[in-house]
């Protein structure tokens, strides 16, 4: 299934239905009085968090959406049947906005929360509404009123404890493989992450298997400038919002000019450029591909880099999990916090 986190469309709430203009037929009753029923109310468009769904594609290709009007009033007093409203499914983390005027409507972040994205019209009044002393037959009656039309921005940031930040292939999807059974592409070059995925860490386990659970977003892998949109990272950056603690991941690149407190600098620069909040978020640093003799030799000193800026260097390795349990339960107590 592909990942989408930002689509369109257009929603049409049902119109009301009109009243009727009626009169009681009996006999015997030669003058009946006025019996038009109302109109039923339209339906509603209605956006509803489902936790099984984690992407917008269901929505990408729907141009339009209608809820059903409400059907008109009759004669002998019957009300129009009110118009079933549409709902659309969305995942929790969905932001909605108005597209014509950017103002944001809400924010879905729970199962089955409900939001109203337009309103049904009022169904029209009858003409037996209409009767007074001096007007005994009326021979009028309301018309429903227009459904709210709205062109809507829907726009999806995952939710998850912890959010995976890192340049390109400093082992994201590696270390995600190795702490859960999130089964994101693995292979030796940049940019294999396309897309967040989302992955389940458990720590602490007891006897009956039970124990502290926490969710780890893998962000695509970030370069200088991804604030400003290179290499999609304005895209990106938006999942590292709700995240509540942030791992920073670094290593030692063939690239001469990559080195890893330089690229921790970067990627807070660009956290900062994004959301200056961010950069406040708790975080943990850890150095990955410790089975490699170049990268345990360099430890040392780049531990010492690091502790001088007051930052706490982890080594692991997410292909043999050297380190990974530690650092695991860092992670889990953070998220406690």
């Amino acid at each position: 299934m592909h990942f989408i986190d930002e689509c369109r469309l257009e929603v049409h709430a049902g119109d009301g239905g009109d009243g009727a203009i009626a009169f009681r037929r009996e006999k015997h009753v030669p003058f009946g009085g006025p019996a038009g029923g109302d109109g039923g109310n339209g339906g509603d468009v209605v956006l509803v968090a489902d936790e099984g769904l984690n992407t917008l594609i269901d929505l990408t290709h729907v141009r339009a959406v209608r809820a059903e009007a409400g059907h008109n009033g009759a004669g002998k007093d019957k009300y129009g049947r009110a118009g079933a409203d549409k709902e659309l499914r969305v995942p929790p983390g969905t932001l909605v906005f108005d597209d014509e005027s950017g103002a944001r409507l809400a924010e879905l972040l729970t199962h089955e929360q409900r939001f109203i994205v337009a309103r049904g019209g009022r169904g029209g009044r009858g003409n037996k509404h209409f009767a007074t002393a001096v007007e005994r037959a009326p021979r009028r009656a309301e018309q429903g009123t227009p459904g709210e039309s709205r062109s809507l921005r829907l726009e999806l940031k995952v939710m998850a404890d912890v959010g995976l930040l890192g340049f390109p292939n400093v082992g994201k999807s590696t270390f995600i493989r190795a702490v859960s059974r999130a089964r994101p592409q693995v292979a030796d070059y940049p940019f294999t992450t396309l897309t967040p995925h989302l992955g389940v860490v458990t720590v602490d386990k007891e006897a009956d298997g039970l124990g502290h659970t926490f969710v780890v977003a893998d962000i695509p892998g970030l370069i200088p400038g991804a604030s400003s949109g290179a290499g999609l990272g304005s895209q990106f950056l938006r999942h590292v919002e709700r995240t509540r603690l942030l791992l920073h991941l670094v290593t030692l690149d063939e690239d001469p000019s990559r080195e890893p407190l330089a690229d921790y600098h970067a990627l807070r620069r660009e956290l900062e450029q994004h959301n200056p909040e961010l950069v406040s978020r708790p975080e943990r640093v850890a150095l990955t591909k410790a089975d490699l003799a170049h990268v345990r030799e360099a430890y040392p000193a780049l531990r010492d880099a690091f502790a001088a800026i007051g930052v706490e260097l982890s080594l692991i390795s997410a292909a043999t999990h050297e380190g990974l349990e530690p650092l695991l339960r860092q992670l889990s107590h953070g998220v406690r916090e």
